[in-house]
């Protein structure tokens, strides 16, 4: 089993992620704060970030860069600014992956479990 942290401010959307990957054997944690979300992760228990962009108090791109600080976890940004220079920058700032919300949930398994077979063989 993989666990998977979410770190995205809609509640609802959270909740359907996390309903949707446990039927796929995923374990999934949710910060709708990204400074509770980075904290976890200091626990070094997860084995892929999702991120959202727009987050109250600290944008996405710099919770990757925090993230990029101390660690190589495999991070899927999942949001709403789908224009290709967020997709650039996100990119470049070291995320694996980039979805535009909306987003079709076997899609998103897809692009999760592709990332997964590539750090764990």
């Amino acid at each position: 089993m993989s666990n998977i942290l979410i770190i995205d401010d809609d509640k609802e959307l959270t909740d359907l992620l996390s309903e949707f990957l446990s039927d796929y054997k995923f374990s999934v944690t949710a910060y709708h704060n990204p400074i509770e979300g980075l904290e976890h992760l200091k626990k070094g228990t997860e084995d892929l970030v999702i991120l959202d962009v727009m987050l109250p108090e600290m944008d996405g791109f710099n919770v990757l860069r925090s993230i990029r600080e101390h660690s190589e976890i495999p991070v899927m940004m999942l949001t709403a600014k789908g224009d290709v220079s967020d997709k650039v920058v996100g990119l470049e700032l070291g995320a694996d992956d980039y979805l535009s919300k909306p987003f079709e949930p076997q899609e998103l398994l897809a692009r999760i479990q592709s990332i997964l077979r590539r750090v764990k063989f």
